[in-house]
């Protein structure tokens, strides 16, 4: 049976299955010379490179909405508390 490679790309994506190190995950994450997305460390595609200062705007607005979403700001619909009864007219 012929070994097939740990690493390499298929169809343009990047793949990684090789055992990975403390130092393999730290360089993969902190490259300061690169762009925003940089190869995973283990599995498939892509991932944030923190070196780079876009990473933390994307992390922060994924934070935010986060935060807005589990209930940072449910004042608005807090006059919609009085349900009453609706007529539908079906033509």
């Amino acid at each position: 049976m012929a070994d097939k490679p740990q690493s390499g790309s298929l169809f343009g994506v990047p793949y990684n299955f090789e055992r990975p190190s403390l130092k393999r995950l730290v360089s993969s994450y902190w490259q300061p010379g690169d762009g925003m997305l940089v190869e995973k460390p283990f599995g498939i595609g892509y991932t944030l490179n923190l070196a780079n200062w876009r990473a933390w705007v994307v992390l922060l607005v994924a934070g935010v909405m986060l935060y807005l979403e589990r209930g940072g700001d449910s004042e608005e619909f807090e006059d919609d508390e009085a349900d009453e009864p609706v007529e539908v007219v079906v033509d």
